[in-house]
């Protein structure tokens, strides 16, 4: 999985940095092709000459070389890498990561990078349990960062605790298993519903709901990430798709959404039903504006297609079905209640009794609900969250 692999790997100021060594050459063992970036500080304690025997590449430090003048592109880097790994990642690092403070060449390369960035922090137990080191831990991973986790042992100041960079086998590891599911989705087709549906009650008005739209835009992104070829069905949303395997189908209605779907459904392997699709719609929609001409406006109301019920009809058995459930009591036997009654392989279920979960967060928790297990996860950003979805779904397909 790391063959050809293009690999930036920066070095901070940390007494770790002698397992940069280790690490580079354990990566080019594997195949992969390393650029190191390294800090000023981080040249006091391992040295360049060191790094460019290992990689064969020179380091870069600076801007620009100072001998003849050459240019260290941090743009070019971002371009170039499949991967950018920040191991050892100091305190001051991860701060100046977390707050766009670009004063040096590893901190422009981050803020240019394309690639994943994946963190391995190193530093002392009390630094890292800091509320202000934590806080900057959290911030990375709302940018989509990959932390990966210090191991508790001793530490350069001989106290015993977590903070300790992880060890560069482990961390090899880590990256190995990324690049594997980057391609564990190829050859599979995911439908995935996302956002709300706008129900009109006249030109200007409409029954709808606060779906932003970024948790099904997180799945259908982590699905093309992973190989496959995604067709999502949007309701009206202010964030667009980004990966070019990403086919947008943008709808308004719970009934074009209704249609769309059951269109799509038969050339898909997988569907993923995340919008937050109106249950009602108005018996009659007036062609004009409805003035105000009494106090009481009564507006009555039919239900809507159940798209996940339809599709459950419709399912093969070589198609999965994933649906969302958003409870505010009796979650998980609503929960199950719905899986068997839409036929589904599994659901995600959240409830609006979690701070932090529901609509409008950047963040999110859930449980993974099938017919033998319900799986509990704690609070995280919704690209974690939907990576936790489409590992079940990956494994199921």
């Amino acid at each position: 999985m790391m063959k050809g692999k293009k690999i930036v790997l920066g070095i901070t100021g940390s007494i770790a940095a002698y397992k940069a060594a280790v690490l580079a050459r354990a990566l080019i063992k594997k195949g992969a092709e390393v650029q190191i970036v390294i800090t000023p500080a981080g040249k006091e304690f391992i040295t360049p000459l060191t790094l460019s025997t290992i990689t064969s590449k020179p380091v870069i430090s600076e801007f620009f070389a100072r001998r003849d003048g050459t240019w260290h592109s941090h743009v070019d880097l971002g371009l170039w890498a499949d991967a950018m790994l920040i191991a050892p990642a100091t305190a001051s690092t991860i701060g100046k990561m977390a707050n766009g403070i670009a004063d040096n060449m590893l901190i422009t390369t981050y803020l240019s990078m394309k690639a994943p960035v994946f963190v391995a922090p190193a530093m002392d137990l009390d630094m890292f349990a800091h509320p202000s080191t934590q806080k900057n831990l959290d911030t990375l991973r709302s940018y989509g960062n990959i932390i990966i986790e210090p191991a508790e042992g001793e530490l350069a100041s001989h106290l015993v605790g977590k903070g300790r960079m992880e060890e560069p086998e482990k961390i090899v590891e880590v990256l190995e298993n990324f690049f594997e599911k980057k391609s564990d989705l190829k050859g599979k087709k995911v439908m995935i519903t996302a956002g709300p549906t706008y129900e009109k009650i006249d030109p200007v008005r409409f029954i709808g709901n606060y779906s932003s739209g970024k948790m099904g835009y997180e799945l259908a992104e982590c699905c093309a990430e992973r190989g496959a070829e995604v067709t999502l069905i949007s309701g009206p949303v202010s964030i667009t798709e980004k990966h070019p395997n990403i086919r947008k189908i943008s709808v308004e209605s719970a009934e074009e959404m209704y249609q769309a779907a059951v269109s799509e459904f038969g050339s898909s392997d997988a569907a993923i039903l995340c919008a937050a699709v109106a249950d009602f719609t108005p018996e009659i929609k007036a062609g004009q504006k409805i003035k105000r001409e009494k106090d009481d406006l009564i507006i009555k109301l039919k239900p809507t297609q159940d798209i996940a019920a339809a599709l459950g009809k419709l399912k093969k058995d070589n198609q999965v079905m994933v649906g969302f459930a958003l409870e505010t009591n009796d979650e998980i036997e609503h929960a199950k209640a719905k899986l068997a009654r839409k036929n589904l392989d599994f659901i995600a279920l959240n409830s609006l009794n979690d701070k932090g979960a529901g609509f409008r967060h950047d963040t999110n928790k859930i449980s993974i609900i099938d017919k033998e297990n319900v799986i509990e996860f704690p609070l995280k950003n919704k690209k974690e969250v939907a990576t936790d979805i489409i590992n079940r779904l990956a494994e199921i397909l």
